[in-house]
């Protein structure tokens, strides 16, 4: 169950993250600028992001097996799709596609850990699926560097395609973790009224866009990791690995944190500590980046320095970033699907706002990456002290008004 629910959660890494490598060649054969090849994720995201409001709802009426198998049906066949792409606005709409499929697969995983277990448990389990999935956005960049020794860009979408079909089939096998009985009426009226009901949560509003902006930390890296690699790093197509290694230690060991605090303290404080730890982790980057010259090359020994922030920063943001999720689902227990669904959305609309607008305008040099991050992180710590603040007052959250 773990590696399957992993396996799920990796689709996303997975369809972003390939695809770095093979920029250069799309750009060369389409024309495409830099800024035109961020769409290529930006696209994704948003897709992405949009339909996730109506995954978790559908997955409370229909299970969660069925809209995970049919989304990952229509994820295949746009992803082998993209082969046949003729030119970039072929191929965004394809992403559009993807994205708009890859989320019933992604999103309702998340919701099938809480279906099952609870508490300390449910914590566990999250993070050793954290754990797995911290290892997709290493392995997608150097498997999509490697698939282009193989051919040109197109071999990269075929590999992933192949990836979703195991996926595919891992589900299929997978048992169904939401009986009939707690299922909610099949009715147009029954899935709006779910997305009404916590839409209008003031609580979760307020955890999830301080979820959305503490991760921007972190994925404002892979957001822009084209950009970062080849032209502030000075790398090439097969060197991605450079940065997605140390971001995944940091994220596998905060996981691995996270999993062991389970029993020892409380879920708030762990989410605290998570934001307290990333922005200080946070200044030290930006103390590196300032003493640090600008790294010329792999074998340049500042490219050390530039790094350790970055991976520390995906060790303190993966303190809350797991735990949060369940204070998110835990907030309705009869529409967690919903709640997967809009507690994630902010997250997704950020991501797809760091890939497309944010990402170009913030990466004129490491100095001014490292300025973003801080700024990322210290608003979504005051929104979570927001939160703490008010959650003292017992403020009712939508499903007690």
């Amino acid at each position: 169950m773990t590696l399957t629910l992993a396996a799920l959660g990796m689709l996303g890494p997975f369809t972003i993250n390939t695809v770095f490598p093979a920029f250069t060649q799309i750009g060369e054969e389409f024309g495409a600028s830099e800024v035109g090849l961020q769409q290529l994720v930006s696209a994704y995201l948003a897709s992405f992001a949009v339909m996730s409001v109506f995954h978790g709802p559908l997955s409370d009426t229909l299970g969660r097996k069925r809209v995970m198998i049919t989304g990952l049906v229509i994820y295949i066949l746009a992803m082998f799709g993209a082969i046949l792409s003729t030119g970039l606005g072929m191929l965004l709409v394809l992403r559009i596609l993807q994205g708009m499929s890859a989320g019933a697969a992604t999103i309702v995983s998340r919701v099938v850990i809480r279906d099952l277990f609870a508490g300390a448990e449910a914590q566990r389990l999250m993070a050793r699926v954290m754990m797995i999935f911290a290892l997709a956005p290493v392995v997608a960049p150097m498997l999509g560097g490697w698939l282009l020794l193989l051919g040109d860009w197109r071999w990269v979408f075929a590999g992933v395609g192949l990836y979703g079909v195991l996926v595919l089939v891992l589900t299929v096998l997978m048992p169904e973790s939401l009986p009939r009985e707690a299922r909610l009426p099949l009715r147009l009226g029954s899935v709006l009224g779910a997305l009404w009901k916590v839409g209008r949560s003031p609580v979760l509003l307020r955890i999830a866009t301080a979820n959305a902006f503490g991760f921007a930390a972190h994925f404002v890296f892979v957001a822009a990791a084209p950009i970062i690699v080849v032209r502030l790093l000075g790398l090439g197509e097969q060197d991605f690995w450079v940065l997605f290694t140390p971001l995944i230690i940091g994220m596998i060991a905060g996981s691995f944190v996270v999993g062991r605090a389970a029993d020892v303290m409380a879920r708030s404080r762990l989410i605290s500590l998570g934001y307290l730890g990333t922005i200080a982790t946070t200044a030290l980057n930006l103390v590196l980046v300032l003493v640090a010259p600008t790294p010329s090359g792999a074998l340049d020994p500042a490219l050390l320095l530039v790094l350790i922030g970055p991976m520390l920063m995906s060790f303190t943001a993966s303190l809350f970033f797991a735990p949060m999720q369940l204070e998110i689902l835990d907030l309705f227990p009869h529409e967690r699907g919903a709640a997967a669904s809009l507690g994630t959305f902010a997250t997704l609309v950020m991501n797809a706002l760091l890939a497309g607008a944010i990402a170009p305008m913030i990466t004129a040099s490491l100095l001014t990456v490292a300025l973003a991050t801080m700024a990322f992180v210290l608003i979504g710590s005051a929104l979570w002290a927001w939160h703490l603040a008010v959650g003292r007052r017992r403020e009712p959250v939508a499903a007690d008004v």
